[in-house]
């Protein structure tokens, strides 16, 4: 597959940009400057950037609540995103959904959902819908290794099957449910045979390697597309606990540091170097744009207004003309 230059230096780019992002929000929460839960994606960046290169701007993305990644990486400005986690009516849910519930319409991207599993049922009603409306887009519904326990994610698999819906079902595997192992919580450790039960195509990714995510989710799309549902594990790592209030004690410190030798930033910035893509310069320039990008973040949302207290009832469904019936 021949890749533009300009891929492998915007796959740099956005993942240096999520990195960056999200160090920086875990010290805002430090400051109490964002309150709540909050989960980091420090690690995980290729799973969503590869994806984003590799479909189209129509093309559907749903995922759980670490979601701060997905909207930036779908072009969303950092600073709307900023502001959200800062709880302001600049944020791209207007201050109302926080850390869990990031929305662009604009971008396609149909959340952040609080609830485990939640948004797979979700994924498979949108999936359904582009179907039913004859558009060739797909949805890709992502989810944590936790999920893959809940009763909805079968039901949502035996489902997408039955109506041969475009959907992909990207499992984010970074080892841990919350604090418990894929191995303390399962006899099933390759979370892609789980679609066997389904007769679904199923097949694992390196998440660590952006350019191998992008490989693969670009040839399965055009599958997917034609109503054959796909289930993909996308094998990755998350750095922090969690959420911020997890200090992960449950994994060693040796563990953490044979994933950070095999870093997905600097496995790409490496490959753009070895094969003479970009130059330092050229690295260092992104650097430098992707530090003033997070510097005008933080500053956008400290100065953005928080909601008036009479914005809470908005966006809440009313049906002026509802009667009580009696009896």
């Amino acid at each position: 597959m021949n890749i533009p230059k300009n891929v492998y230096l915007k796959w740099y780019e956005s993942m240096l940009l999520i990195r960056k992002f999200e160090i920086r929000a875990a010290q805002m929460y430090g400051q109490q400057k964002i309150k709540g839960f909050c989960h980091l994606y420090n690690g995980q960046e290729a799973c969503i950037v590869g994806a984003v290169s590799a479909l189209t701007k129509n093309d559907k993305f749903i995922t759980a609540y670490r979601d701060h990644a997905h909207p930036i990486a779908l072009g969303i400005h950092p600073k709307y995103v900023m502001a959200e986690l800062f709880g302001k009516i600049t944020g791209v849910s207007k201050g109302m959904g926080g850390s869990m519930h990031m929305f662009s319409k604009e971008k396609n991207f149909l959340g952040g959902h609080g609830i485990v599993g939640g948004q797979i049922p979700l994924g498979v009603g949108i999936a359904f819908a582009e179907k039913y409306k004859k558009t060739k887009n797909l949805c890709i519904t992502y989810m944590g290794d936790g999920a893959v326990r809940q009763g909805a994610f079968h039901e949502s698999l035996n489902l997408a099957m039955l109506y041969k819906l475009p959907i992909i079902f990207a499992i984010e595997n970074n080892g841990y449910a919350m604090g418990t192992s894929v191995q303390r919580s399962s006899n099933v450790t390759d979370l892609y045979k789980l679609g066997a039960s389904y007769d679904m195509e199923s097949l694992v990714v390196d998440g660590l390697k952006v350019d191998e995510v992008h490989k693969t989710i670009t040839k399965i799309a055009k599958k997917v597309r034609t109503g054959i549902p796909i289930l993909l594990e996308i094998k990755t790592y998350r750095y922090k606990g969690h959420s911020v209030s997890d200090p992960a004690n449950y994994r060693d410190k040796k563990e953490l540091e044979k994933f950070q030798k095999k870093d997905s930033i600097e496995y790409i910035k490496a490959l753009i170097l070895k094969k003479k893509i970009g130059s330092e310069k050229e690295i260092e320039k992104i650097d430098n744009k992707v530090t003033n990008t997070i510097k005008e973040s933080i500053e956008f949302a400290d100065k953005s207004e928080f909601p008036k207290l009479e914005d809470a009832i908005n966006c809440v469904y009313e049906q002026k003309d509802y009667k009580f019936l009696k009896e």
